[in-house]
């Protein structure tokens, strides 16, 4: 799997881009604070266990019986404290100073033990089994469906998914909308032939009867026009009546007109074979059939997109209807009240009892959980320790070690103290058997 690269600094950088200097020191914290002082107390008392059992040796020195053997345990005691020490520091730096070989093995190795590191994460922590027992062991959908239960914590989520959504809503400007109608939708709706999609939606459209329901709004729209608009409809006609007609004569025939459109519509609206009903069945169907086989018709109804698509309304239209759906939007996410936030509300609710209900729902989503962590650490799994190592190598080696020695140096100090004490029971074991043994 490939790892990502570190840009290259210092003389290997590419031309032209300055080298990236280099990472400054850690800022200590309180825990940091808290570390160091914890640290000085154990190396202090590791200190003062060997200036006790120095103290100790020379007091006794050359003395027998009983003085012999703590004698002998203080001066053991020196010894483990002594190597000891210098096995703890030599993690760290040089004990003394002096260019030991093997010594500051941290500064020195840093890398290597970045390396390793990675290595171990990568092969005790980022494989398929553990990751899936830990994310059955989590019951992950079980615990949302709890925490969702409780009303507060659905008023939490659809808060902050509403704040998210109003702040990203804000963000699109109309010059955003504009440059996608422009420079994305029209373009490719200008190489898309429209003929053959209209074709096809029109002929499945005709043959599922989907425009009948169509046919009867409008029917019942213009009837009810006709109803509460008479004088509209007298004014219209006689505006086209001849100037030499009788006005009473046009009462007369105009009245007569407005009486048979309704019964005409009421005719095809109540009748489903009508033969207005079959007309414009016939007419869908053959145009249907034209823009599908028709290159007469086919290179009209390009002409008729393109001269949509051209116009300047086209834009000014996109960019008018989304401000009206981002005030919608942002108006009912902010509102308590609103009907997006009240719907989300009552979404949540309705899949929090869903979750608690369902445990083969929960089960596909806890599997579905571990499915996704297993592809993310299979692909990229590789790219996440990489970032030890690449961290580690850009450490300087003396800050490093502090660092670490900061963090474990507290418990490696009873390294010392350890050996301080076990050493003094070795040297008296050993002194009882020289006693002993003639």
């Amino acid at each position: 799997m490939t790892t990502p690269t570190i840009p290259l600094d210092g003389p290997d950088a590419p031309p032209g881009r300055p080298a990236a200097p280099p990472p400054g020191p850690a800022v200590d914290t309180s825990a940091d604070d808290e570390r160091r002082r914890g640290l000085r107390r154990m190396r202090t008392l590791a200190v003062s266990l060997l200036v006790f059992a120095a103290v100790v040796y020379v007091v006794t020195r050359g003395m027998d019986g009983f003085w012999g053997f703590v004698n002998a345990g203080a001066e053991a005691s020196m010894v483990g404290a002594i190597a000891d020490w210098f096995a703890v520091t030599a993690l760290f730096k040089h004990p003394l100073g002096l260019p030991v070989p093997h010594t500051a093995l941290i500064p020195k190795r840093k890398d290597e033990l970045g390396r390793g590191l990675e290595e171990f994460v990568g092969e005790n922590f980022l494989q398929e089994d553990i990751i899936r027992e830990r994310v059955a062991a989590a019951t992950i959908s079980l615990r949302l469906g709890q925490w969702l239960a409780t009303p507060e914590h659905r008023e939490r989520v659809v808060a902050e998914v509403a704040d998210v959504a109003a702040i990203g809503l804000a963000k699109v400007t109309d010059q955003h909308i504009a440059d996608l109608v422009t420079e994305a939708l029209v373009p490719r709706f200008l190489e898309e032939p429209i003929a053959p999609l209209l074709g096809g939606l029109l002929s499945e459209a005709v043959e599922d009867h989907l425009h009948h329901g169509l046919v009867d709004l409008g029917l019942d729209e213009l009837g009810r026009w006709l109803v509460q608009n008479p004088g509209t409809f007298s004014e219209v006609l006689s505006e086209r009546a001849p100037w030499w007609a009788p006005p009473r004569l046009n009462d007369a025939v105009i009245s007569r007109l407005h009486t048979e459109a309704l019964r005409w519509l009421a005719d095809i609206r109540s009748d489903p074979h009508h033969h207005a009903r079959e007309a414009l069945d016939s007419m869908l169907a053959q145009l249907a059939r034209d823009l599908l086989s028709d290159p007469a018709t086919q290179e009209r109804a390009e002409r008729l997109k393109e001269r949509v698509l051209s116009h300047p309304a086209v834009l000014e239209s996109a960019v008018s209807l989304w401000n009206a759906l981002r005030r919608a939007l942002v108006g009912s996410l902010q509102d308590p009240e609103g009907a997006v936030r009240v719907r989300l509300l009552a979404e949540l609710g309705a899949w929090s009892e869903r979750l608690l209900a369902d445990a083969e729902l929960r089960e596909r989503l806890d599997r579905a959980a571990a499915d996704l962590a297993v592809f993310s650490v299979g692909r990229y799994g590789a790219e996440l320790t990489a970032v030890i190592t690449h961290t580690i190598e850009r450490w300087d080696g003396k800050e490093a070690a502090r660092r670490i020695e900061l963090h474990v140096g507290r418990d490696l100090q009873f390294i010392r103290i350890n050996g301080t004490i076990v050493g003094g029971l070795v040297g008296v074991l050993i002194h009882t058997a020289t006693v002993l043994i003639p």
